[in-house]
């Protein structure tokens, strides 16, 4: 497309413009990101403060009762539930690029699992290690539909570029998210109940 827009800008005799709308964009695009990494800045530092604390365990505390639902099979004292939480915490506030750490961490504890589990059900199990278990597949469908209660980033794209309500977006976001969250869940249940049946008959 930028090949295309140059072209036809030399063939029109518009590449000064063209020209001149690259030099623009540029400038727009690293003043926003300036403006976003300190508003990513603060959040993931109140989140960090959070995680020291101790609030975050206090959180995923209340939480639990959701994760037993959603990951039946995760240990409740679980490093994977505390990362979990946190995730799921932090897409509420509409924070996602915090949440982005702790979504690391707790695929990699998620992958930990999965591989103990697979190494105590004998070298056929170890086949099972690059496939990924049903704790997986639920946190990654849940943290993509996102349920957020205030968009923070949304509303920091809006205040950047001038809107004169920027958080007007967070009633349609709690709309959105929430029933793409709500579909996430059912399908997350109906599935693990159909693995889990599925072992039962085998066993």
């Amino acid at each position: 497309m930028i090949l295309i827009g140059i072209v036809y800008g030399t063939l029109t005799g518009n590449l000064e413009a063209v020209t001149e709308a690259v030099i623009a964009s540029s400038k727009e695009a690293v003043n926003l990101c300036i403006g976003m990494a300190g508003i990513t800045a603060m959040w993931t530092g109140i989140m960090k403060i959070a995680e020291t604390t101790g609030l975050v365990q206090k959180l995923s505390k209340g939480l639990r009762p959701v994760l037993k639902i959603l990951f039946p099979q995760l240990p409740e004292e679980s490093r994977a539930c505390s990362y979990i939480s946190l995730n799921f915490l932090s897409n509420l506030l509409g924070l996602s690029w915090a949440s982005t750490s702790s979504g690391l961490l707790s695929f990699q504890e998620l992958d930990k699992i999965n591989r103990e589990e697979c190494e105590r059900m004998g070298e056929n199990g170890k086949r099972g290690i690059h496939i990924a278990s049903n704790a997986m597949c639920t946190f990654l469908i849940i943290n993509v539909s996102s349920l957020q209660l205030i968009p923070m980033n949304m509303i920091a794209y809006r205040a950047q570029y001038g809107s004169p309500q920027p958080a007007a977006i967070v009633g349609p976001a709690i709309l959105v998210t929430g029933i793409s969250t709500a579909v996430a869940v059912v399908f997350c249940l109906v599935m693990n109940s159909r693995t889990l049946q599925k072992h039962r008959n085998i066993l």
